[in-house]
């Protein structure tokens, strides 16, 4: 994985409430993104204990737990507690005893609980902390959700990614990212793209300066984060080159291990950028749904080839 993510930022984003407020959570990170339930733990089994992701108690450990003896009890949590985990949450707003709440105190580990279900809690962190501690790269482009596919326009400095992102959102589609975007290897088939905190909403226009996005055309023309489907890469026309005018064959371009449909895209006077992504996005939506309009011109041609 790629780093860790802070406490803190797990506990504002998931909503929990803090019941050991005299634990510092400044300098506590979460690394694995997973969850374990001691259930195991709480019989005192502790081989194999997955004691760096975060402990959920849910309904049957906390029933088990209440159950216990007060000796007992306070056995297993000095044995739980001696491990360097990162918290413990329980679900269902079930309050543990005071005795945990001491004791987590002592070893200086916090003690959180949530209003949802557990398996709900599960699938929730999980998930977020998967994007979160996705491996990351940072590269120079413009990511735009058009028709619900994320393009990543790319290209060399002062080519127009920024100008045809600002079309694009005039005309109805969303912003994700200008000028840099980070890019998160969720899954081997998932690549997710987010704007930096500092310039998110932000474009930058030369001549013109720094827009802002989302106070011009309102939140409708903004989003936090988008998958990248399809990546166009904009340069100067070369008229020695050759264009594909077919695109029978797909081209791909990798980032973090994963592949992903390019299209090359040459600029000259005249050719409306915005349009073109907007093709561009319908037309791999097309492909996605099993039509292939080269394909059918390639059948079309073989059958007035066989008719001849």
């Amino acid at each position: 994985m790629a780093g860790k993510v802070e406490l803190k930022k797990v506990v504002e984003k998931m909503n929990l409430k803090n019941l050991t407020p005299n634990v510092d959570l400044t300098d506590k990170m979460i690394g694995i993104p997973d969850i374990n339930r001691p259930a195991l733990q709480l019989t005192g089994y502790f081989e194999h204990f997955d004691s760096d992701r975060v402990q959920l108690i849910g309904y049957v450990e906390y029933t088990f737990l209440e159950k216990m003896d007060e000796g007992h009890k306070k056995e297993i949590y000095r044995e739980l507690l001696s491990y360097p985990i990162p918290c413990i949450v329980f679900s269902r707003n079930m309050k543990p005893g005071e005795l945990l709440l001491e004791m987590a105190e002592e070893a200086n580990i916090p003690v959180f609980n949530t209003e949802k279900k557990t398996s709900e809690f599960t699938a929730e962190i999980i998930r977020w902390l998967n994007v979160q501690l996705a491996p990351c790269i940072s590269i120079h482009g413009v990511l735009v959700d058009v028709y619900g596919v994320g393009v990543l326009i790319m290209g060399e400095s002062g080519i127009g990614k920024s100008e045809a992102a600002l079309e694009l959102i005039k005309r109805g589609h969303r912003l994700v990212s200008d000028d840099v975007v980070e890019i998160r290897k969720v899954s081997d088939e998932t690549l997710v793209g987010t704007a930096p905190d500092i310039t998110r909403h932000f474009i930058e226009l030369r001549g013109i300066g720094i827009v802002d996005v989302k106070t011009l055309y309102g939140v409708q023309s903004v989003r936090a984060t988008q998958n990248i489907d399809l990546v166009i890469t904009l340069e100067d026309w070369d008229k020695e080159k050759k264009y594909d005018r077919l695109g029978l064959e797909e081209e791909y371009t990798e980032f973090l291990g994963n592949k992903v449909v390019c299209h090359q895209l040459p600029i000259r006077p005249g050719r409306n950028l915005a349009i073109i992504v907007e093709t561009a996005a319908i037309n791999y939506r097309q492909k996605k749904m099993g039509y292939n309009a080269a394909q059918e011109l390639y059948k079309r041609v073989q059958q007035n080839l066989a008719k001849k």
